[in-house]
């Protein structure tokens, strides 16, 4: 049991200071710490607001959830043999990697070349660590729960999100590798 215990105190070490690391590499980028409205918000529910990205949660969370569900599932076809823990790791790596690569000036300007993005800055430094937990908790939630619930949670999120806000995970990566007039148009009008 102790063994378990002195696992579980690395695991969560490791995890703070990659954390620490990662708000550090994205401060010296020049990414704000807090949203610059001198406000922390649990959720940024408006789409269109110079909020978004900026707070811990908001419509996009859900897409860092799927991502932890994407991560587990591939690094488990990976590397079936490789423990857990190692792969959720490898799995924060990765997530901290695409969230240094997101608020780089080559992938804000991308992102502002869709609709929904248009006055994006790139993510504050608590909303961009929050990404990175919210991943973790999908990582999680894969790794115990039954596959046909995950799958059902992702889809079911991928709806939610398409229906209110018109973007989600999908939709987020067809406008990113090619944004279509069309999703564009969509995604502002509703049609």
């Amino acid at each position: 049991m102790r063994l378990g215990i002195q696992t579980l105190n690395w695991t969560l070490l490791i995890i703070v200071l990659a954390l620490a690391l990662h708000s550090i590499i994205l401060w010296k980028m020049g990414q704000p710490f807090i949203c610059n409205c001198g406000v922390i918000k649990f959720w940024e529910g408006e789409v269109f607001s110079s909020g978004n990205s900026q707070h811990l949660t908001d419509w996009y969370t859900f897409s860092h959830i799927i991502h932890g569900f994407l991560f587990y599932f591939i690094l488990w076809f990976l590397f079936p043999n490789m423990p857990v823990g190692q792969r959720l790791f490898l799995a924060i790596g990765l997530e901290m990697g695409w969230e240094i690569i997101e608020n780089t000036d080559f992938v804000i300007n991308r992102y502002r070349d869709t609709a929904l993005a248009q006055g994006y800055i790139g993510d504050s430094i608590i909303n961009s660590v929050m990404d990175l937990l919210t991943m973790i908790i999908g990582f999680i939630f894969a790794w115990r729960a039954p596959i046909w619930l995950t799958l059902s949670s992702a889809i079911i999120m991928e709806l939610f999100t398409g229906y209110y806000i018109r973007d989600g995970l999908l939709l987020n990566i067809i406008n990113f590798i090619h944004p279509l007039d069309s999703l564009n148009n969509w995604q502002i009008n509703g049609g």
